[in-house]
C-alpha cells in the first residue's frame, strides 16, 4: 500500500491496484501537486461538504466515473450533479471491492457555498478509517479535538493517522499532538495547513511535541509505503 500527501487534506492511497483520494482540493490549492486533468482515482472519499474539502470530486467524478463515498446528505447533493455515489454515515461501515471504509465523529461544519451565495446543507462532519492489506488509515478530517480519539484508536489499531494542525478552523498544534497520543497510531501525518493566512503553521514544530516521537511531514507529492 502507497499512500501519498498532496497538499491541504488531499490524500491518496494506492491499494492492490485501485487508487483512492481523500478531499480531492486542487484547483485554488496553491500547495498541491495535482493536476484536475490528469488524476484518475477509482474512488473519492470525502469528510465534509466544505469547498476546500469537496473540492473538484464533481469534474473529476464525472470524467473518470469514480465512485465517491461520504456521509448520506452529502452524496445525495452529489448525486444530483451526475456523480456516482455510496452513502454512508457516522458509525457505519462498508466492505468495498477497494477497501473498507468506516465514518467517525468530527466536530466541524459542513457546508457547501455555491456561485449564487447559497449554503447547501452537506450532513454531518466526519473522520474516515481506510483499512486494506492489513493496514488502517485514519483520515481525521476537519475536527477540533475530542476524547472518543481514544476509543477510535483503541477500536482501531491505526498504522497512519492524517490530523489537521492549521488551528482556527481545526485543531492546533498542541491539540493535535494530544490527538495523536489518544489514537496512538504507528506514524501521525499533519494536514490542513499553510493553505491560507490563518492556518499558518511550523509542521516540524508539531511534530517536536509528539510523545512518541512517531510524526513525518509529508511534502506534498511525497509518500509512505505501508
Amino acid at each position: 500500500m502507497k499512500i501519498s500527501y498532496h497538499g491541504h487534506s488531499i490524500v491518496q492511497i494506492q491499494t492492490e491496484g485501485k487508487t483512492i483520494l481523500i478531499d480531492p482540493f486542487i484547483h485554488g490549492n496553491s500547495l498541491t501537486d495535482l493536476n484536475v486533468e490528469e488524476v484518475n482515482p477509482d474512488v473519492i472519499l470525502l469528510t465534509h461538504g466544505h469547498n476546500d474539502h469537496v473540492g473538484d470530486t464533481v469534474e473529476i467524478a464525472k470524467r473518470t466515473g469514480a465512485l465517491v463515498v461520504a456521509n448520506a446528505d452529502l452524496t445525495t447533493y452529489l448525486s444530483w450533479q451526475g456523480v456516482q455515489t455510496h452513502g454512508m454515515n457516522i458509525g457505519g461501515a462498508n466492505q468495498f471491492d477497494f477497501g473498507k471504509v468506516k465514518l467517525t465523529q468530527a466536530f466541524h461544519g459542513s457546508g457547501y457555498a455555491t456561485v449564487n451565495n447559497e449554503i447547501i446543507y452537506c450532513g454531518m462532519p466526519t473522520g474516515i478509517l481506510f483499512s486494506n492489506e492489513g493496514k488502517t488509515i485514519y483520515h481525521a478530517g476537519d475536527t477540533g479535538l475530542f476524547s472518543d480519539m481514544k476509543l477510535i484508536g483503541e477500536r482501531h489499531p491505526i498504522d497512519v493517522a492524517f490530523l489537521p494542525i492549521g488551528d482556527n478552523f481545526t485543531m492546533g498544534p498542541e491539540d493535535a499532538a494530544y490527538a495523536a497520543k489518544l489514537l496512538n497510531a504507528k506514524t501521525v501525518v499533519p494536514i490542513h495547513f499553510n493553505t491560507f493566512p490563518p492556518i499558518k503553521q511550523d509542521p516540524n514544530k508539531f511534530i517536536e511535541l509528539l510523545e512518541n516521537q512517531n510524526g513525518k511531514v509529508l511534502q506534498p507529492g511525497e509518500a509512505i509505503e505501508l
